[in-house]
């Protein structure tokens, strides 16, 4: 059977739940037996989102392979940091996705302009079509080609009608005509407000964006409508009759109780009867093991609140995978996690620490730069002092550290000296090989390497020697001081397997406070959560 290929679009406005969708729809063709893989287009001129403001862009989710991305002329970059969408398609798939299946715009024009100065277009004018429609299309198969999967569904993010997402939308409508009828299919996915004022769905904001996928030569095979609740059948007919389609092909997704539920959601009201109906595919679906997933999550008896000590609560996307790995333990073990925001810099006024008082267990989130940060040790500090359960991830782990190294240890000026560069305790310090890197981009500690377990929580939850989790990191504790700190009780329980890194600590007459570097949530998988993670929820419970 030769690859499939299906299209999301979106539009109205961006955030409307694409990934979810996406991965969705994924879900359903893997439960029919089916291989697939999934891609993602991002139109910013960024190579990839690791130098964005989280608050602008949402979390950087990060995959176990570093990709060192080549465009030419001698330039290259390692690639790990990719589109938060892709922690949608790893853990609704349970794979492992390759940073080169998230496409950006600055990747395709970096391309382009190293291979014209490398003479790969001698005697043309460079153009947006042909060239830079036919690299984008060149990337799209290079995914196929290296997995040979039986559908790729391909993701477009923002919306159709973009200025900077008008080259991917001519590539996908080329591909789409490549593919031929039978072989491929595009789903748009659209926004149908509610005005409660006027008690009625509005559909012109997308009827307006039907308007530009038609015009773009791309017309949609299906509509799926976000919305509140369920669409009246004058709503869902108004539009189905400006896109289109026929009313059976515009499906709704609404509100629901738990992002995993929507596959289910979607087979419910026959979505896999268009699937196999536009890509000529057989097979039944199968979704009672999602099913039994789903159901954990919905059936949890006990209640268990974690306050989250970050500075970026102004975008909750910025710790998705976070609040995920702890939905997924909590449900593991029969419990609905409730997250508690905690602005860092509200702690620093003196506001909000009934917040901490009131939950089962802290976590202090990963993150970079000064702003907050004394918010956050004062939390650790706290914690130190109280039995709750604290967890802190990469940033999190350091920023515990130097509050140990405060409280317990006396050193009152320890620091980071990424937030103190004058520190006379640099409890915290650049990793070795980081103090000549000049580029910023690219050039962390980043993807999947080796930590061996000596012991402790995270030796017995894990059950093994050596694991593999995932970095994004230039700072690390100082084994000097680390080892100083031994005898008042901190404990280094992880290392790289040469021990020269400090991958995790616990603090030995506490019931529970574990930092980690690494970011265990971007491997929780809903049915098999993390173990970090689900010791952290089972010391809460």
């Amino acid at each position: 059977m030769p690859t499939k290929l299906v299209i999301i679009t979106g539009g109205v406005i961006s955030g409307l739940g694409k990934g979810v969708i996406s991965a969705s729809v994924g879900k359903l063709l893997q439960s029919m037996g089916l291989s697939v893989s999934m891609i993602k287009i991002d139109p910013y001129l960024n190579p990839d989102p690791g130098t964005l403001n989280p608050v602008e862009h949402g979390e950087v989710f990060i995959t176990e392979e570093v990709w060192n991305f080549s465009p030419g002329g001698g330039v290259s970059f390692k690639i790990a940091e990719i589109d938060e969408d892709f922690g949608h398609y790893e853990r609704f798939l349970d794979v492992y996705m390759h940073p080169s299946n998230n496409i950006t715009s600055g990747q395709v024009m970096l391309s382009v302009i190293l291979g014209e100065r490398k003479g790969e277009y001698l005697g043309r004018t460079i153009r947006l079509i042909p060239h830079v429609t036919d690299k984008i299309k060149e990337r799209v198969k290079e995914v196929i080609d290296r997995e040979r999967p039986d559908v790729v569904i391909v993701e477009l993010g923002g919306t159709v009608g973009d200025y900077e997402a008008m080259p991917f939308v001519e590539a996908l409508r080329q591909l789409k005509l490549e593919f031929g009828n039978g072989n491929s299919m595009h789903i748009h996915v659209t926004y149908v407000p509610y005005v409660r004022t006027v008690g009625e769905f509005k559909t012109k904001p997308a009827q307006l964006f039907f308007r530009e996928v038609l015009a773009a030569g791309l017309p949609p095979d299906v509509v799926i409508a976000r919305v509140e609740g369920g669409l009246p059948p004058d709503v869902r007919d108004k539009l189905a009759l400006y896109a289109s389609v026929p009313p059976d092909a515009v499906f709704e997704d609404p509100d629901l109780d738990t992002v995993y539920e929507l596959p289910l959601y979607l087979e419910e009201k026959g979505f896999s009867r268009i699937l196999k109906k536009k890509l000529r595919i057989d097979g039944e679906v199968n979704l009672a093991e999602w099913k039994a997933i789903v159901d954990s999550f919905k059936s949890c008896d006990r209640e268990l609140k974690v306050a989250m000590v970050g500075k970026y609560w102004r975008m909750s996307d910025v710790y998705i995978s976070i609040v995920e790995a702890l939905k997924h333990a909590g449900a593991y073990r029969g419990a609905h996690v409730n997250i508690v925001p905690v602005d860092s810099e509200e702690l620093e006024r003196g506001n909000d620490w009934n917040l901490l008082e009131g939950a089962d267990g802290v976590l202090l989130t990963p993150g970079f730069g000064s702003r907050g940060t004394e918010g956050m040790i004062k939390a650790a500090e706290w914690g130190l002092d109280s039995d709750k359960p604290l967890l802190g991830i990469c940033f999190g782990a350091q920023l515990s550290t130097v509050a140990f190294a405060r409280k317990v240890m006396g050193w009152r000026e320890a620091n980071s000296t990424e937030i103190d560069p004058s520190t006379p305790y640099p409890v915290i310090d650049l990793l070795p090989e980081q103090k000549s890197v000049e580029l910023i981009g690219g050039t962390m500690r980043l993807g999947g390497h080796e930590v061996k377990l000596l012991g402790g929580k995270l030796r017995e939850v894990y059950s093994r020697e050596v694991v593999v989790e995932r970095f994004r990191h230039r700072y690390h504790i100082m084994n000097d001081y680390a080892y100083r700190m031994e005898d008042k009780g901190y404990r280094v329980v992880a290392t790289d397997l040469s021990g020269e890194i400090i991958n995790a600590f616990e603090v030995e007459w506490h019931p529970f406070f574990l930092g980690v570097q690494f970011h265990p949530e971007f491997k929780s998988r809903p049915g098999k959560p993390s173990p970090t993670y689900l010791a952290f929820v089972e010391a809460m419970l």
